[in-house]
């Protein structure tokens, strides 16, 4: 792993907190959270439901604040990016594949993919062109002119993903990818991410409560009640064998 002062690394978490007030309780969501993420690895943040790996995800892209720690994204501060620049580096540096796709029905899926494209700045013929490019890469260019309500659980994620890295993004950030998924197409997204991490020396931070996927992952990170730390084959073996002693 990179040490946090290495200025390659794209996301370093320094005892990341988020607290939440819910009436007059607070919810710590993410509590003293570390985290350095690189160029060229798939990054698992596993746990369950509520333990916090949202919040994180949505720390990383910017969305929110830390309440204390510091986080930097691409070797900068994220108190150092103004409104303007967060948003500039969400369209161009970021990609996001969210659990329930969020395409949009009322275009077809040649549009959804250039979308982003135009987002960053790229003329419509240009996006579009791209938009074909990647979706023939992943074998589903007969799906262009299609409209997103027409397609599979695994066409959609598909989709979703080609979006994601239309912009050739330095980071990908995808919440629960595969949740909607069958446990094989589930595989080939993680797969698709994972080649592209390593192909393009990015880096991809996935965030499931699927413990099959992590034998894809290059690293995996064990969230829970906010708190991250490594995972390790007694925490596997706890979770797939629940109440039986590990060695």
């Amino acid at each position: 792993m990179r040490s946090a002062a290495d200025p390659c690394s794209y996301v370093v978490l320094k005892n990341v907190s988020k607290t939440f007030l819910d009436g007059d309780q607070k919810v710590h969501a993410v509590r003293d959270a570390c985290l350095v993420a690189s160029p060229g690895e798939l990054i698992v943040l596993l746990g369950p439901s509520g333990s916090g790996k949202t919040t994180l995800l949505t720390l990383i892209a910017g969305l929110l604040s830390p309440t204390s720690g510091s986080l930097s994204l691409f070797g900068q501060s994220l108190t150092s990016y103004s409104n303007g620049d967060l948003q500039s580096m969400r369209a161009k540096r970021i990609g996001f594949i969210f659990q329930n796709f969020l395409l949009i029905d009322s275009i077809p899926v040649v549009e959804n993919v250039a979308m982003v494209l135009r987002f960053s700045g790229r003329g419509r013929s240009d996006a579009l062109a791209r938009a074909r490019e990647l979706l023939d890469q992943f074998g589903i260019g007969y799906l262009a002119r299609k409209l997103p309500s027409a397609l599979s659980q695994g066409e959609k994620q598909r989709v979703a993903v080609a979006r994601a890295i239309a912009n050739n993004p330095e980071l990908i950030i995808a919440d629960e990818p595969t949740a909607s998924l069958e446990t094989n197409q589930g595989f080939d997204i993680i797969r698709l991410l994972h080649d592209y991490a390593r192909q393009e020396r990015r880096c991809v931070i996935v965030a499931t409560h699927d413990l099959r996927i992590a034998d894809l992952a290059d690293r995996v990170l064990r969230v829970v009640d906010g708190r991250v730390r490594v995972q390790c084959p007694q925490d596997q073996a706890k979770e797939v064998y629940p109440g039986r002693p590990v060695a």
